[in-house]
């Protein structure tokens, strides 16, 4: 499976994702299905930071686009929540920053607690999926080759991610552990990642982002208001 197919299924599962936010007021099927988005997205992004061949330029361009993205992010996420958040591109650009600081650490122990204190920025900046965004990308990197640790890393960091749901609200439990379920499903796309980029499509994910965000604001209001 090439990265251009991860990335084709992962913007059919994050639309549906978002549709069931903005269209359907959330908790719907559209919703489960969505969670398999992020951990492909996620995957990608280090696949990115392992391949690119200039590394200053890649994480430019993903802070450009995470400031274009964040007033079409804030007109969606008002559909449906009055909370602030930084978009998606935020994520990746503090899980990079995260990888290279871990990379130039002379001691692993030195730089896994350099993940972690990004990781604690990421939650206290509110950046979409918070900790757990930074974290995933960086079992993706440390187990980058060794896929049975990172299908059970991935697996145990996408249950305890909704522990914290499940405490707060138990009458969701069956919700929340379904989202963990379904995010987990995510490696049965990873896992046929055959290290090939597939047909070339430069920008048009980072553009379909904030595109598509603005165009279900709109239809959000021509169907509520």
């Amino acid at each position: 499976m090439t990265s251009f197919v991860l990335k084709i299924i992962g913007v059919i599962t994050m639309l549906s994702d978002h549709i069931g936010d903005s269209v359907l007021c959330r908790f719907s099927f559209f919703n489960l299905i969505g969670r398999i988005a992020f951990p492909i997205f996620a995957f990608q992004a280090v696949q990115g930071y392992i391949h690119t061949k200039n590394l200053k330029y890649h994480i430019l361009k993903l802070f450009i686009f995470a400031c274009i993205s964040q007033i079409p992010f804030m007109l969606f996420l008002s559909t449906f929540s009055n909370s602030f958040a930084l978009n998606i591109f935020f994520t990746f650009f503090l899980g990079m920053l995260a990888l290279f600081l871990y990379e130039k650490s002379n001691h692993k122990i030195v730089g896994f607690l350099f993940v972690v204190f990004v990781s604690i920025v990421g939650e206290v900046l509110q950046v979409d999926y918070g900790a757990f965004g930074i974290l995933l990308m960086f079992v993706f990197y440390f187990f980058k080759e060794k896929k049975w640790q990172m299908a059970l890393c991935t697996i145990a960091l996408c249950f305890a991610k909704y522990i914290p749901n499940i405490l707060a609200t138990p009458s969701l439990s069956f919700h929340y552990l379904s989202c963990a379920t379904f995010t987990s499903l995510s490696l049965c796309f990873i896992w046929f990642y055959n290290q090939k980029e597939g047909p070339k499509a430069k920008y048009f994910f980072y553009v379909f982002y904030p595109l598509h965000l603005t165009l279900l604001y709109i239809l959000h209001l021509a169907l509520y208001f």
